[in-house]
């Protein structure tokens, strides 16, 4: 039995310690193509026909902020198009028909596109907007999202050649301050959009869509053949597309589209979920034509950990569930070149460590003050093991779930909070009681390494105990919490 769970394990550390060490190739490429710039021509004047499409289903309380920051775009009204693709079935309706008929009295070409169905979801909506869509380029954005001014003219100007098709925007955080749960969302957030983005595409390796804050060659769509609804992740499952079609998308690190983060622990969840569910989906999809295609092998190698990452999340619940059983192992006597040998996977906590260092040190003068908050960015990455390894698994086995929405609140200050139970999940599914479990079993753990004085095993004992406490305690008290 001792064998088995030593086996378990080491695979198990053996899949983190993988995909943990790409934090130092992250960095490698980082360091190696820093003063890589994108041709631009800044002095471009805006003469394109330009649709933006607002995706939205129930979005009560950010609406009306999206419409109006969308209408003070920066850019000649007869050359824009806005399109509010609206699937809501509440109040939303009401408001955003409104808003549309104040912007057309106002001079903006701008329409409300009501569908019979939430068919294909976000997708579903995208793609009906395509099909009547008057502009060459096509901009998105969530409904959470407050675009700048000058969005449209900055990211045309990227528009270099005709093989570009899409440009991309870095996500900045409206509310990334508010709560710990949203700063552990921007410490993630920006290790994906400071180095991933950016690395991957000055490197030449394939990036991704982030769903929003974009913009698009219209062309590039039809060619890569348009929406698909048959992922949660219609953006990561888009872009490779079309790349794998040959065109070249642009990454903007330093220019931003400032957003709201989830704030409730439900959200998050969603979003979580079906971002890892989409990711296994795709990578199901895509991956296949990937290999068979002519694309360089580092480049192959490179997609093939973008679309696996979130493999990671089962093997952190296993190595969560053995850490307790090693300790007893361990203080048993035998197996100690075995013991010896796994010190060698703290490689992989350095490097993560050192990869989200880079990323605040990049973008944050008050970087010293954000990565303090790693160990709580680790602690909730373990926390949220059950919630993502369902997702996973539910991937794996092509199980088909609804586009369930992240609910957006407006609520950057406080003082929307009873605004926000309308859209926030109050049940308790089978998952937080399975996490609260996870955090009595990690307790045992603690107790044992402290009893064995195992001092070594403490720190990520802790760190899994108090990621499973805070996700299931979290859960717990926003559902319960008056509205």
């Amino acid at each position: 039995m001792d064998d088995i769970v030593l086996i378990s394990y080491f695979v198990a550390l053996s899949i983190l310690f993988i995909f943990g060490l790409h934090g130092f190739i992250m960095i490698y490429y980082y360091n190696k193509y820093k003063n890589v710039k994108h041709k631009q021509n800044p002095e471009s004047k805006p003469n394109a026909m330009v649709t933006i499409q607002l995706p939205l289903y129930n979005e009560l309380y950010v609406v009306e902020r999206l419409i109006e920051t969308v209408c003070e775009i920066d850019y000649p009204k007869e050359l824009l198009e806005i399109q509010v693709l609206d699937d809501s079935t509440d109040e939303t309706v009401n408001i955003s028909a409104a808003m549309v008929a104040k912007k057309k009295a106002e001079g903006f070409d701008i329409c409300h596109i009501r569908r019979g169905s939430r068919e294909g979801y976000k997708a579903g909506a995208l793609k009906e907007g395509l099909r009547v869509a008057k502009g060459e380029f096509v901009a998105i954005f969530d409904a959470d999202f407050i675009p700048q001014k000058e969005f449209l003219k900055k990211t045309l100007s990227f528009f270099s050649d005709d093989k570009v098709g899409m440009v991309q925007t870095r996500w900045e955080h409206l509310n990334g301050d508010y709560s710990m749960l949203t700063k552990a969302q921007a410490l993630a957030l920006d290790g994906h959009f400071v180095i991933e983005q950016t690395v991957r595409n000055k490197a030449g390796f394939f990036i991704n869509f982030n769903g929003t804050g974009g913009v698009w060659r219209k062309s590039c769509i039809v060619d890569a053949g348009n929406w698909h609804a048959d992922t949660l992740a219609e953006d990561l499952d888009l872009s490779y597309r079309a790349q794998l079609n040959g065109w070249r998308f642009v990454y903007l690190k330093d220019f931003t589209s400032p957003a709201e983060l989830p704030n409730e622990i439900s959200a998050l969840k969603t979003q979580q979920f079906r971002w890892t569910k989409g990711h296994i989906e795709t990578a199901k999809k895509i991956l296949p034509l990937v290999w068979k295609s002519s694309v360089p092998f580092r480049v192959k190698m490179q997609a093939t950990v973008h679309l696996t990452s979130n493999l990671v999340f089962p093997f952190i619940l296993l190595a969560a569930i053995l850490n307790v059983p090693l300790i007893f192992i361990k203080n048993s006597g035998s197996h100690e070149a075995y013991f010896a040998v796994m010190s060698i996977f703290v490689l992989a906590f350095v490097s993560s460590f050192m990869f989200y260092l880079y990323s605040q040190r990049d973008i944050r003068t008050d970087w010293r003050k954000k990565i303090v908050l790693f160990p709580l960015f680790m602690a909730g990455s373990m926390g949220f093991a059950v919630n993502n390894s369902r997702a996973v698994i539910e991937g794996l086995l092509s199980r088909k779930s609804e586009f369930v929405r992240t609910p957006k609140f407006n609520e950057q200050d406080g003082k929307n909070s009873a605004a926000v139970k309308k859209y926030g999940n109050r049940k308790l599914g089978l998952s937080v009681y399975v996490e609260l479990m996870m955090a009595v079993y990690c307790l045992i753990g603690i107790c044992a390494s402290l009893y064995f004085l195992e001092i070594a095993a403490l720190p990520f004992q802790i760190l899994f105990f108090s990621g499973f406490a805070f996700v299931s305690l979290t859960s717990i008290k926003h559902a319960y919490s008056k509205p």
